[in-house]
């Protein structure tokens, strides 16, 4: 069995052994398919720029491990980079792989949350892509329609629903100042902004004929 299918084997059975996610099984299906998308993410973006791409998607595949528990804190949330490197990191060990490559997606996981580590590495293009996957999964349409119903759009007055398009489009535009480590990865990223900017922008403009007073002026 080669690397890739080993990885999606040991992430399928730690999701089926959590004891958190028997109780949330919701959680559970919404994190597998993450997981999963974020690694297709990766594994297009390995294939362009030509890296590695058994670490890439192995590094994807095991980003988010660390949900099988329950975070209680903040900072355990935050954390989870880290923690997901640590549970995976034997694992990672056993596979048929360049030491050198075991260690940068290990660093890869670990760092993509909040670009901390224990200890210092050399940012390459590789494990700088595991955590740029997970941001460009994060912003395409599946967390558009899971941002509108964590908002509760619906139940906000127009103006607040105006509002709120303003802050997103505005908080949008500004994350396409953020520059990837590949010309695939960034490519990706403002492909996912754009469609998302455009759509703030048609809502906001559809929104913004609700208002009865425009009929009057």
């Amino acid at each position: 069995m080669d690397n890739v299918n080993r990885t999606i084997v040991y992430v399928l059975n730690l999701f089926e052994q959590s004891e958190y996610y028997k109780t949330h099984q919701e959680e559970k299906q919404y994190r597998l398919d993450h997981t999963f998308r974020v690694a297709s993410i990766g594994k297009e973006i390995a294939l362009e720029e030509e890296l590695d791409v058994d670490a890439v998607v192995v590094g994807c595949l095991i980003h988010d491990i660390s949900y099988v528990n329950d975070f209680t804190t903040p900072e355990e949330h935050k954390g989870h980079g880290r923690k997901s490197a640590e549970i995976a990191k034997d694992f990672v060990e056993s596979l048929e792989m360049d030491e050198s490559l075991k260690e940068q997606l290990l660093y890869g996981v670990a760092v993509h949350v909040d670009d901390k580590a224990d200890y210092e590495m050399e940012r390459t293009v590789l494990i700088e892509t595991i955590g740029e996957c997970d941001n460009i999964d994060r912003f395409d349409a599946y967390r558009l329609y899971e941002g509108l119903l964590y908002s509760k759009l619906s139940e906000k007055t127009l103006d607040d629903q105006i509002d709120f398009c303003e802050t997103k489009i505005n908080r949008l535009n500004e994350l396409k100042k953020f520059k990837f480590k590949s010309v695939t990865s960034n490519s990706l990223w403002n492909e996912k902004l754009d469609y998302q900017i455009e759509y703030y922008k048609r809502l906001h403009k559809q929104l913004l004929r609700s208002n009865r007073d425009l009929l009057t002026e």
